[in-house]
């Protein structure tokens, strides 16, 4: 071999092993760029606080159960999940604590889907799962999240209670793959509107239902600025001399094609769509403007305003109230809170600091269909109240069943242990009336003495001296310092 042939073999085998330097670099890179775009890939499809699947990643694993599904005509059905009060634990319990909400129940559910579901977290507080099978395999897996959902949460030092809002939906049975997601957040919405903490199958009417909340909604909406609301007035009776002593503001929603709108109807739907701001403070304006009137009259009668769980965490609800009394020359004991008990045992920071300023200010605060809830001495003596009202629920029974009055006599006995008064609602016949007054009830409210009325024809009733029943109204109602009370109106 000649020394040309010697030198070409090696650049040759040179040649070659650059080349070989050069795949092997490029063969690692395409590997590592893979491994990357994987582990990008998992990243992207799960939630990085929870765990679950994110909105994406689950569309992809709707289109490969469908097209499963339709494959072999099998079923799968997906769950919407809400947790019914999220919002009310972001508000008490902060940031942190709520995304640890967050992540333990997606954790339940991970446990009630087992293996074979795919969880994937939505937005504010739902999540959504998929499982192969039809409305038994759905229903039963429905069923144990429910179970699962009433559990308390452990925050560190706090503890917090939620139920959850749960929407089937089966493939293809109620619905094509455009349609499955939305049909099954429509039945947990539909649920959750009712209450909440349980679950529904999807049903083609909650379609057409959905469409008539919107418009309700909307119109809703334009009710105020349009002069739709009113207020009635039902008076609340001393329990002993049978004389009007107060009333309590009931607010009245005059459609102008649908007439008369029920406040069972609309009022869940304005705290739902956050409307119970503005309708809330018409409320409280026309309260009080309405008291004005009267006192101009000499009448000088307190008047109860309900009062929303909503309205409970806006920070200015006192200073508003305040001003408010103060622009209508209204003494703030004359003005009563009406409060669930539901929202006042919320025991939340915003709650919390909203019933000490009531305190300080004065007002007169009744605890709402108190008998429903969880309270207990401890928590109620820490509230500013100076009334309960008992739920009309027991009312309704207190003739017929030994448990209403047996809850009835533990709530008198619960006040009067704590100085408080106790009016109940919802008296309609003369032997509810009779029971109540044995226990030793403070006031009654309910259709025996009156239906909510006008404000002017309460006014006309308490200037004639009666009601339509021969209610007497209480002398102390009628305003003896008139010319110093019209006067302070006047400046």
């Amino acid at each position: 071999m000649d020394t040309w042939q010697f030198v070409s073999l090696g650049v040759a085998a040179l040649l070659s092993w650059l080349y070989w330097l050069e795949r092997k670099k490029r063969l690692e890179a395409t590997s590592a760029r893979d491994r990357a775009l994987v582990e990008l890939s998992v990243k992207h499809d799960l939630d990085t606080l929870t765990g679950a699947l994110t909105l994406e990643a689950f569309e992809k694993v709707l289109d490969e159960a469908t097209r499963r599904a339709d494959r072999d005509g099998s079923s799968f059905a997906v769950l919407a999940v809400s947790l019914d009060n999220f919002a009310l634990i972001e508000d008490g319990y902060g940031e942190d604590q709520s995304l640890e909400v967050l992540k333990l129940t997606a954790q339940r559910l991970d446990h009630c889907a087992g293996t074979s579901g795919k969880v994937c977290k939505g937005t504010a507080g739902q999540f959504f799962i998929l499982v192969s099978g039809g409305a038994t395999v759905g229903t039963d897996l429905a069923d144990r999240i429910k179970v699962a959902l009433a559990q308390p949460y452990e925050l560190g030092d706090n503890r917090a209670h939620s139920t959850g809002s749960i929407g089937v939906a089966i493939y293809p049975e109620h619905g094509a793959r455009a349609k499955i997601l939305s049909n099954a957040t429509l039945a947990m919405r539909s649920l959750k509107n009712s209450g909440g903490g349980d679950y529904c199958l999807y049903d083609p009417k909650m379609a057409v239902q959905a469409r008539d909340e919107a418009v309700l909604v909307n119109e809703l909406r334009l009710a105020v600025e349009a002069n739709q609301f009113d207020l009635y007035f039902q008076p609340k009776i001393d329990a002993k001399s049978l004389q009007v002593t107060a009333a309590e503001a009931l607010l009245r929603w005059h459609h102008p094609t649908r007439g008369f709108v029920s406040p069972v109807v609309f009022i869940p739907l304005a705290e739902k769509y956050g409307l119970m701001g503005p309708i809330g403070n018409w409320v409280i304006e026309e309260a009080c403007r309405t008291l004005a009137v009267w006192l101009e009259s000499g009448l000088r009668m307190r008047v109860a305003v309900n009062i929303s769980g909503y309205q409970m965490r806006q920070d200015d609800l006192v200073e508003h109230i305040e001003s408010v009394l103060q622009r209508y020359g209204v003494r703030p004991n004359n003005f009563t809170c009406e409060i669930t008990e539901t929202v006042a045992m919320e025991d939340t920071q915003a709650t919390k600091l909203t019933f000490e300023k009531m305190r300080k200010a004065g007002f007169h605060v009744s605890i709402d269909d108190f008998g429903t809830g969880y309270s207990s001495l401890g928590s109620l003596r820490r509230l500013p109240a100076a009334e309960l009202k008992i739920d009309r629920a027991f009312v309704t029974d207190l003739e017929e069943s030994e448990e209403a009055r047996s809850i009835a006599k533990s709530v008198i006995d619960m006040a009067r242990a704590l100085n408080l008064k106790v009016i109940a609602e919802g008296v309609e016949t003369r032997g509810q009336c009779d029971v109540l007054v044995q226990m030793g009830c403070d006031e009654l409210q309910g259709f025996l003495f009156s239906m909510p009325i006008r404000a002017d024809e309460l006014q006309q009733m308490a200037m004639n001296r009666h009601s339509e029943e021969n209610a007497e109204f209480r002398d102390s109602l009628y305003a003896t310092n008139f010319v110093t009370n019209l006067g302070s109106l006047k400046q």
